[in-house]
């Protein structure tokens, strides 16, 4: 099956000169121009990426963590000479700025506290080189964080391709699979979670259809799901949230794929709203439920999913989505972006380290090697 020829980064760090990256920026997909308009965002400091992150330019948890530790190298871009301590104060208030911008999705907590420790670990490393006369604080910093930044990207693309190989194998040719939101490259940093499932069965030669949740307010899954489904020609099929319970008694489901914002130490997994609905529909139509996301998703200071912190969102995403009012004025509105599906509705968790199946405290702590 043909793949698109040129795949589209939804993130990347673009170099603007030489010698070396300082002065560089961040490019960014703008994914809430898609699929109308394929524009790219060029971010130069720390606060764009913060609105590029709370207004869902860039989403999906894993791409958030690495949009926000690229956003932490911008934090060296320096209109005047600094102390290495001032730019080192810089980076951890950008640091602790970026965490500010979206509640839920752990993998930005995970992504800026590797940055952190990074920096905690360069100034005995900055006294202790010689550098000569010379020597530019700013850009030996960004140097030194860009290489946690590009670590933390690489290893998210690695990680997406190994829960697709284990994913895949839980899939047979001919499969039909219901998926919820956006879960592919745009929301990591090339296969996705629960999308690499499908694009490495497609890699295997197997056939799938695929039903897509348009999934509300938002429509992430008919704007950026169905969009990359139609990039890679698996065959697919958009249906209304409301319809989920409707094609799972009648189309044969065989497996209802997601992705995951965060997961506690029991299983209990916070995804975008929407998710719990169809955890409950699968179990009563007996349809395996799966969560696909990397061991960055996991959250085990959290006991259970009674303490994830949902992100409410504005109104106007309701009301008036996609600048069109819908509703009348003065109606109350309550937009939660996530929800939380009980561990005991989960058949399995596809991680890039092998199924975790039963869902338990202990065997999550097996897979991930918590010792």
């Amino acid at each position: 099956m043909a793949k698109p020829a040129n795949p589209v980064h939804s993130i990347r760090w673009v170099v603007e000169g030489e010698p070396g990256p300082f002065g560089s920026h961040l490019q960014l997909l703008d994914q809430t121009r898609l699929p109308q308009d394929t524009i790219y965002l060029d971010l130069t400091t720390v606060s764009e990426v913060w609105q590029a992150i709370k207004r869902l330019s860039v989403r999906g948890a894993p791409a958030i963590g690495i949009a926000a530790a690229y956003g932490v190298c911008l934090a060296c871009r320096t209109a005047k000479p600094k102390s290495f301590a001032e730019l080192l104060e810089d980076c951890r208030q950008a640091a602790q700025y970026l965490a500010t911008s979206r509640p839920t999705a752990v993998n930005l907590f995970w992504a800026l506290n590797r940055m952190n420790h990074t920096l905690d670990s360069l100034p005995q490393v900055w006294s202790q080189t010689s550098f000569g006369e010379q020597a530019d604080p700013a850009r030996w910093l960004q140097i030194q964080l860009l290489q946690t930044a590009t670590a933390i990207h690489e290893e998210d693309r690695l990680m997406c391709h190994a829960i697709g190989r284990f994913g895949a194998e839980l899939l047979q040719d001919g499969d039909q699979v219901l998926t919820h939101c956006n879960t592919g490259g745009l929301a990591t940093s090339e296969y996705g979670t629960a999308l690499s499932v499908c694009f490495t069965a497609q890699d295997q030669g197997k056939k799938l259809h695929v039903y897509i949740d348009e999934t509300r307010p938002l429509l992430q899954g008919a704007r950026l799901t169905a969009w990359e489904l139609l990039q890679r020609k698996i065959d697919c099929t958009l249906i209304c949230d409301n319809m989920a319970a409707h094609v799972m008694a009648t189309k044969e489901v065989n497996a209802v794929i997601v992705g995951a914002d965060r997961i506690a130490a029991n299983g209990d997994t916070a995804n975008k709203i929407g998710t719990y609905n169809l955890a409950v529909l699968a179990n009563f139509h007996r349809v395996p439920f799966y969560v696909a996301a990397p061991s960055s998703t996991f959250d085990l200071s959290i006991a259970n999913g009674d303490s994830i912190p949902i992100e409410e969102r504005h109104a106007e995403e309701i009301t008036e989505s996609f600048g069109r009012r819908t509703a009348p004025e003065g109606v109350r509105v309550y937009n939660p972006a996530f929800d939380v599906t009980p561990a005991t509705l989960i058949e399995g968790i596809i991680t890039e380290l092998g199924l975790i199946r039963p869902v338990t405290r202990q065997q999550i702590e097996s897979v991930l090697q918590v010792i």
